[in-house]
């Protein structure tokens, strides 16, 4: 049991978390002549640290989804969000919202795909809308920072 809980936190903290990354950049900047400890070394290494993880986020989850969506063309999505109408389509719409897994950044590729099937830019946004606020990130971070009491009345009044 000891050994998979060693392989889980090396696999969350060097590949997940980057931590190498963070180091590599330290490295660097130490090599010239910035002192990482200090308040302006630190910064700059968390900008740059952060910045170049936030683009490796988002590109691999944008290529994810972009993979994931070729096997759902615009006609297929149109035909069969095509079938609700009015309220019912943006119900519909705003349902499978919340249940994209991940932030907006994989939501965009999928809005855009909406609208090139030439779904209502009603349906579309309801979508690009509750994705954003009923996802499960969001809960947990609500649930972690103010109980459950008030994650259970976001979660009601998103949806």
């Amino acid at each position: 049991m000891q050994t998979v809980k060693s392989i889980w936190d090396f696999f969350q903290t060097e590949l997940l978390g980057m931590s190498w990354l963070n180091r590599l950049i330290g490295d660097l900047l130490n090599a010239c002549g910035l002192d990482t400890a200090g308040k302006v070394g630190g910064s700059v290494q968390f900008f740059i640290y952060d910045t170049i993880k936030i683009m490796v986020l988002l590109g691999v989850l944008i290529l994810i989804i972009s993979y994931i969506q070729s096997y759902f063309p615009p006609e297929r999505t149109k035909k069969i969000l095509g079938r609700f109408h009015g309220v019912g389509a943006n119900c519909i719409a705003a349902l499978l919202g919340t249940v994209t897994p991940f932030c907006s950044c994989s939501s965009i590729p999928l809005f855009i795909g909406f609208t090139s099937a030439g779904l209502p830019l009603g349906v579309t946004f309801s979508f690009l809308i509750s994705s954003g606020i009923g996802s499960s990130e969001s809960l947990h971070d609500i649930r972690n920072q103010n109980g459950i009491t008030i994650n259970n009345k976001y979660f009601f009044i998103a949806r």
